[in-house]
C-alpha cells in the first residue's frame, strides 16, 4: 500500500460513508455519490443516515463529490452501491451495472474494482467484470483486478463498526488478496479472513443474512402458534431463553436492505442452477406475509373500524431508514380492513415518507388523543419511554393499544384499555 493514489469508494450511503471515514484515517480517499444534496450535507459535516457524528464528519480527511472525474486517478476503486429486488423479488443489478459503466471509463492498467454490494455468487466475476472489460476496453485479470469484500453495516449498531469487525476478502488472485488484505487490515481491528475465492465470499455474505431470515421466520410461525393459543409469544421465548444453547431471536417484521433482500439473490441463485431453495423462499414468504397478519390481529381486537395512531415507519429502531419497510405492509392491512390510519416517527425523514409512501408524517405526539387504537410498531427510545399518562391520553376509553414489538410489556397500563401484544 505505498501507492499515493487515492482511494475511491463509490456511493456514500450507510455502507460506503462510514467505509470512506475509516479508509480516510489512513489512506487518501475520495468518496463518490451521485446524489448532489447528500454531498453538500456531507460537506457540513451532516450525515443524514446518523451513521457519522457530525465532528467526526467534520474533521475526517475524506474528501467527498459528485463529479465523478475526480475519482479518474485512483488505483483502488470500492463499490458499494445498492443492490435492491424488483417488484417480482428478481435481483436488480441496475445500479451496479452503471457503476462498472463509469468506473470502466477510467481504468488504467494495474487498478483494482472491489464490490462491497451484496450480490449472488458469481456476479463480480460473470457480470462486473465483463462490464468493467468492456467500458474499459482492458483485459480482465491481466490489466485490471477484482476484488470482493462484503459489507457488514447494521444501520445504528456502533458496537460492530466497520472499523472493529472481522473483514472477509477475496481477490481474483493472491497478489490481489495481499493488497486487499492489508488495505482492509489497516481499517479494521477485528482482522481479516481470506475467503477462499471471490465466490466463496460472495455466498458467506448472502447466506448470513439468510440464515437470519429463516430463524425470524421460525419464531414468527411460533407467534402466529400462540396467537391462536392466546398467550404471548414474547412470555414463551423468555422461559425458552433460559436453555444454554436457546437462539435469541425475537418474531416482528423483516425489512431494510439486507434481511429482507438478500435471501432473494441467493434463491434466484440456486434456481437458475436447477436447485429448488425450499426453506430458504419459505422463511421468506412467511416473513413477507408478517404484516397483513399482524394488521388482521389490531383489526379482530378492535371493535369495528377506527382510528389508528401507528407509531414507527422506519425499519429499525432508532435509525431513520425507510428502504423496504414492512411497517408499511401492517398501515395497508389497517386501511383495507377499513381503518383510518395516522403514522408518527421521531426519526424518520417526513420528505422521504411521503415520497417513498405516500405518508404525511404526523410531525408531533402533542395533541394526539382520543384514538380507537395506538400500534407500537418500532422500538424507537421515544416511544419506549412513553409511560401509562401518555398512552392513557392517546388511546379512548375502552380502546386498544397494541404492541408489536413488546414496547409496554411489564408497564402498568390503563386499566380501561385494552392491551394486545404479538
Amino acid at each position: 500500500m505505498s501507492s499515493t493514489a487515492p482511494i475511491a469508494v463509490i456511493g456514500l450511503g450507510y455502507v460506503g460513508l462510514p467505509l470512506a471515514v475509516a479508509l480516510a484515517r489512513h489512506f487518501p480517499t475520495i468518496g463518490y455519490d451521485v446524489d448532489q444534496s447528500r454531498i453538500a450535507e456531507l460537506k457540513t459535516g451532516h450525515d443524514r443516515t446518523g451513521e457519522i457524528d457530525a465532528p467526526v464528519m467534520k474533521d475526517s480527511a475524506l474528501t467527498v463529490t459528485d463529479n465523478s472525474a475526480a475519482i479518474a486517478g485512483a488505483d483502488i476503486y470500492i463499490v458499494t452501491v445498492p443492490t435492491p429486488v424488483d417488484s417480482d423479488n428478481q435481483p436488480d443489478l441496475r445500479l451496479i451495472e452503471a457503476a462498472c459503466a463509469a468506473i470502466g471509463k477510467m481504468l488504467k492498467v494495474g487498478d483494482i474494482v472491489v464490490f462491497e454490494s451484496t450480490v449472488y455468487p458469481g456476479v463480480t466475476e460473470d457480470i462486473c467484470g465483463p462490464a468493467l472489460a468492456a467500458a474499459s476496453g482492458l483485459n480482465c485479470g491481466q490489466e485490471f483486478f477484482l476484488g470482493y469484500s462484503p459489507e457488514r453495516i447494521n444501520p445504528g449498531d456502533r458496537e460492530h463498526t466497520v472499523d472493529k469487525i472481522t473483514k472477509v476478502v477475496a481477490g481474483q488472485n493472491p497478489e490481489v488478496l495481499d493488497r486487499l488484505a492489508e488495505l482492509y487490515g489497516k481499517v479494521t481491528t477485528g482482522g481479516v479472513h481470506r475467503a477462499a475465492d471471490i465466490k466463496t465470499a460472495e455466498a458467506a455474505k448472502v447466506i448470513e443474512n439468510a440464515q437470519r431470515d429463516i430463524n425470524i421466520a421460525f419464531v414468527n410461525e411460533v407467534a402466529a402458534i400462540c396467537q391462536k393459543l392466546k398467550i404471548s409469544v414474547h412470555d414463551v421465548l423468555e422461559a425458552a431463553g433460559t436453555k444454554w444453547n436457546f437462539l435469541p431471536f425475537t418474531p416482528g417484521l423483516v425489512g431494510g436492505h439486507c434481511i429482507g433482500v438478500d435471501p432473494y439473490y441467493l434463491a434466484y441463485q440456486a434456481q437458475k442452477l436447477g436447485h429448488d431453495p425450499q426453506i430458504i423462499l419459505s422463511g421468506r414468504r412467511l416473513n413477507d406475509a408478517m404484516g397483513d397478519f399482524i394488521a388482521g390481529c389490531i383489526d379482530e381486537n378492535m371493535s369495528g373500524p377506527g382510528r389508528v395512531l401507528l407509531l414507527g415507519l422506519t425499519f429499525k429502531e432508532n435509525v431513520p431508514d425507510l428502504r423496504n419497510t414492512k411497517v408499511i405492509d401492517v398501515i395497508t392491512g389497517l386501511k383495507d380492513r377499513g381503518h383510518e390510519v395516522l403514522v408518527h416517527d421521531p426519526v424518520a425523514n417526513s420528505d422521504e415518507a411521503e415520497r417513498f409512501y405516500g405518508i404525511s408524517l404526523v410531525p408531533s405526539l402533542e395533541g394526539q388523543t382520543g384514538f380507537d387504537t395506538i400500534v407500537g410498531a418500532v422500538r424507537h427510545d421515544e416511544y419506549l419511554s412513553l409511560n401509562d399518562g401518555d398512552l392513557g391520553n392517546m388511546v379512548r376509553e375502552g380502546g386498544l393499544i397494541a404492541d408489536i414489538k413488546g414496547l409496554w410489556r411489564g408497564k402498568s397500563l390503563p386499566a380501561d384499555r385494552h392491551y394486545w401484544q404479538l
